[in-house]
């Protein structure tokens, strides 16, 4: 027998609160609408998935908020955000359900929320805040504040989440202090440089040899050799690369950055395999939101056309924008620019490929 008293399935979910909490407002005014159900209960869904997504993120920013980060909290990280994309894929598989509800099934009772509108959801504002969407990179709603479309008690929710650091700030001081990047005997930094810059006149060596490509040709392959050394030499430059911080062009830190480089290109590395499932899982993170938002702002649009959302909001438009603007974690999207093939791959000291690889000589 269990030494705790027992439990009832529908006392332990509160299924009885669960299932009243659906108040429809067509029933109220004396107009029943039908899908006005499927229209509540979609968000709903939506919010206590946001609830655990919260629940996910603030586990793993504690985890994250000591200078030094216990290798193994890495593991229950990179498993908790995996959970978050997996919540994510059936939020945007969501989308099918309410699409079964037609325009004019809404029309019935879409008067009857105004001005209510999923804008107000001050979950999913956590949910952006927490991840590290800055102010200055969200689409003003309306011309407006987003704080000043909640009540009070959800504005100071929004405050105190400005207080503590976000998963970005998190993730980018946790990357500066990445070791095994400069030790006595190996500046991964230098290497990788002297790599890229021996791999690009080579490349631009057989382009000028090579008599079959005609001027025009030529000169596009050239110039893309140039742009490509452009994109490095604001990688190698810190003056240059600060000047791109200050411009908003990019987030990460310079040496953040490197470290980031470095986690991809080594990421067969034992000691590193966590750490790159860690910033892969951060972009499938951004990049699932992006499609919710993009599927969201398409089936707005399929619903209610070039009206004015009920939130007063340019509907479908102000969510295509946040689609490209309110991603976080671009500087991740980035990082294929800068790999290299694995061939090229500057070589580890023996001494340091040790240590990547958990090998411990008796003493």
């Amino acid at each position: 027998m269990s030494k705790y008293p027992p439990v009832y399935y529908s006392d332990y979910l509160q299924i009885d609160k669960l299932l009243s909490s659906q108040k429809l407002k067509s029933n109220e005014y004396g107009h029943k609408a039908h899908d006005e159900m499927l229209f509540i209960i979609v968000h709903q869904v939506y919010e206590l998935w946001f609830k655990q997504i919260l629940h996910e993120i603030d586990s793993v920013n504690t985890m994250f908020r000591d200078d030094i980060v216990d290798e193994k909290s890495i593991g229950t990280a990179v498993s908790r955000l995996h959970r978050i994309t997996e919540i994510q894929k059936l939020m945007v598989e969501q989308l099918r359900v309410i699409e079964t509800m037609t325009p004019l099934d809404f029309l019935e009772f879409r008067d009857f929320l105004i001005p209510a509108s999923g804008f107000q959801s001050f979950q999913f504002r956590l949910i952006e805040n927490k991840l590290g969407l800055s102010d200055n990179k969200r689409i003003q709603y309306n011309n407006v504040d987003y704080l000043n479309t909640l009540e009070e008690p959800h504005k100071k929710l929004i405050f105190d989440t400005v207080k503590d650091p976000s998963l970005f700030e998190l993730l980018n001081k946790w990357l500066e202090r990445t070791p095994f990047i400069n030790t006595k005997k190996f500046n991964f930094w230098q290497s990788y440089k002297q790599t890229v810059e021996n791999m690009l006149e080579k490349d631009r060596n057989i382009i000028l040899e090579n008599k079959t490509l005609s001027e025009t040709k030529r000169e596009f392959q050239l110039k893309n050799i140039d742009i490509t050394l452009e994109n490095f030499d604001a990688l190698f430059d810190e003056k240059k690369y600060d000047q791109l911080l200050n411009e908003g062009k990019r987030h990460l830190s310079n040496k953040a950055m490197l470290a980031a480089i470095f986690i991809n290109l080594y990421r067969d590395e034992p000691i590193l395999h966590m750490p790159y499932n860690l910033l892969n899982y951060l972009v499938e993170i951004d990049e699932l939101f992006t499609e919710w938002r993009y599927r969201h702002a398409l089936m707005v649009h399929r619903m209610i056309g070039a009206k004015i959302g009920t939130g007063g909001s340019s509907g479908h438009q102000y969510l295509m924008q946040t689609v490209e603007k309110h991603r976080v974690f671009v500087d991740l999207f980035n990082l294929p620019t800068y790999l290299i093939p694995r061939s090229e791959l500057p070589k580890l000291p023996v001494e340091l490929v040790r240590e990547l690889g958990f090998n411990h000589s008796k003493a």
